[in-house]
């Protein structure tokens, strides 16, 4: 029996080994090697030169994390209190911009936040402009939102948005209603039953959803090149740029690409550790 269940185990495994270990052991090979072939940590120390790419990159991952906690923890927390099938509704609503490309999802922001997009053409017909110019004596057509930071800040909070509401859903949801019950009937507000409560006890979701939004926002390449522009260049894009574009150099990408993912996976670890730290304080 056991035979068995190790040979239906064979494809999986082969399946990660090539499309999941080999991929990684060649980016540990090239970050190491010269374009001679041999051992070097060239790669490594040349990446100061990018200091302020991994700044940014970092930086705008945590705007972008931050901003959806702060929008997912209020609706997934609303969506959990409200009837079956308003829940069923809200999930599907929450969901459907999902079942669109991402890149198209993106191109949409283009349309509307270009200096001649909807929003810029909008605020022209209502008049917002000239009130504006006439006010401040300025000669102002548009309000400059595409190939910002913001732009792009927006476009991670669009995109990754339903990974922070979706895990926090799923754990408040399941609360045992009378807990909450019995911390009214010791005296505890609404306010106290939240703090000492529920959000102790949502801390794994927000922790997976932080994690499901930082992660892909960090490394992010298509959101920073579309709404961003050549301007707010991120890791995505440097990388990118080493092993396509003109400045080709896979050894350098592949050396950045490691850094990245060893911040990733460590940043990870602590908070899968503090998240561990709370549920044995909150069981306590």
């Amino acid at each position: 029996m056991k035979n068995k269940r190790a040979l239906f185990a064979v494809p999986c495994v082969g399946w990660m080994a090539l499309f999941v270990l080999a991929p990684i052991v060649m980016v540990v090979l090239y970050a190491f090697t010269s374009a001679a072939g041999g051992f070097t940590l060239e790669n490594f120390s040349r990446m100061g030169t990018y200091a302020v790419v991994f700044t940014r990159s970092f930086r705008l991952a945590l705007i972008a994390t931050l901003v959806c906690l702060l929008i997912g923890y209020p609706v997934a927390y609303m969506v959990s209190r409200e009837s079956p099938r308003f829940q069923r509704i809200a999930m599907m609503l929450i969901m459907l911009p999902m079942w669109m490309n991402f890149l198209l999802r993106t191109y949409s922001w283009m349309s509307i936040l270009e200096n001649t997009g909807l929003l810029n053409r909008f605020f022209s017909a209502i008049g917002l402009f000239d009130l504006i110019n006439a006010l401040a004596g300025t000669h102002l057509e548009y309000f400059p939102m595409i190939n910002t930071q913001g732009a792009v800040v927006l476009g991670m909070v669009y995109n990754y948005l339903p990974f922070m509401i979706l895990p926090i859903y799923s754990v408040i949801e399941k609360m045992d209603g009378s807990l909450l019950e019995a911390a009214r009937d010791l005296g505890a507000d609404s306010l106290g039953v939240f703090r000492k409560v529920i959000l102790p006890l949502s801390l794994p979701g927000v922790l997976s959803g932080v994690t499901m939004v930082f992660v892909p926002s960090v490394s992010t390449f298509a959101i920073s090149k579309l709404l961003g522009g050549s301007n707010e260049l991120l890791l995505g894009d440097l990388i990118e740029q080493q092993f396509v574009g003109s400045a080709y150099n896979p050894y350098l990408g592949s050396a950045i690409a490691l850094v990245m993912m060893v911040i990733v996976v460590v940043c990870m670890a602590v908070m899968n550790r503090f998240g561990e730290g709370e549920e044995q304080a909150v069981m306590l």
